[in-house]
């Protein structure tokens, strides 16, 4: 059946709210989730998301990233807006690289159970370097455990050409 009705955005709360209020300070409450429709099939979802910032958690310097999460949504999903609001929720937060990426993760594990998921943050370079922290979760004991493992050792064979940065 196409469409959604309106019992099933209940838990939607932030999408069409024309009184968006941006919070400052890391806040994982932010995130709203829906029912997948199409919990039958393996699929990938993926946002990128080229406006992200944190600050270094010694200095106070702000960083800045894109962020590509995927994942393969089992019975819950994540709903756009409140993912924009809540990453922009990470920009007064200090914190490594590494640090942020997984606990962007690891929140949308706890909010959606997902069967698998990564997260890839391609930071810009501050003293001439760039860092991009790379984590993914496959469901344990399943087949999705299996293809974190492979697409772990496998995740950057094949590296882009960087020109942009």
């Amino acid at each position: 059946m196409a469409g959604r009705k309106k019992e099933e955005m209940q838990d939607v709360t932030l999408l069409g709210n024309q009184g968006t209020k941006y919070t400052f300070e890391y806040d994982p409450s932010i995130l709203e989730s829906f029912d997948n429709k199409h919990a039958y099939r393996d699929y990938f979802v993926k946002f990128n998301c080229p406006e992200f910032t944190s600050l270094c958690p010694i200095t106070g310097q702000p960083d800045f990233a894109t962020i590509y999460i995927s994942y393969i949504p089992d019975i819950k999903m994540v709903e756009s807006k409140s993912l924009k609001l809540y990453l922009f929720s990470f920009r007064n937060h200090g914190d490594f690289h590494e640090d942020c990426m997984n606990i962007i993760m690891n929140d949308l594990i706890k909010l959606m159970d997902p069967r698998y998921i990564e997260v890839w943050g391609k930071f810009t370079p501050r003293g001439g370097i760039s860092i991009d922290p790379y984590c993914n979760y496959g469901r344990p004991g399943t087949k999705y455990e299996d293809i974190a493992a492979n697409r772990l050792m496998n995740h950057d064979l094949y590296p882009e050409t960087v020109d942009n940065r």
